[in-house]
């Protein structure tokens, strides 16, 4: 019984482990701010591979792919 315990304890540890990590979420845009992600293709915060974000006037746009590596900056709207 013990011994299936610990299996079981172990598999799941590994388990959780070997799963990778998803990209990372951008957080929602509050009310009066214009809002953008920049995704960058590693560490080194050089090549953008994405960009997600939301206007003043509602309209969001976006192109690219997230990545764990973003830059978030929130702009208030005039």
């Amino acid at each position: 019984m013990i011994r299936r315990a610990l299996a079981a304890t172990a598999l799941a540890a590994t388990a959780l482990v070997a799963l990778p990590a998803g990209p990372a979420q951008a957080r929602a845009c509050p009310l009066g701010y214009a809002c953008k992600s920049t995704y960058y293709s590693d560490n080194s915060y050089t090549q953008v591979v994405g960009v997600f974000g939301g206007a003043c006037d509602g309209s969001a746009y976006s192109w690219g792919v997230k990545t764990v590596h973003q830059d978030y900056v929130e702009t208030p709207c005039e």
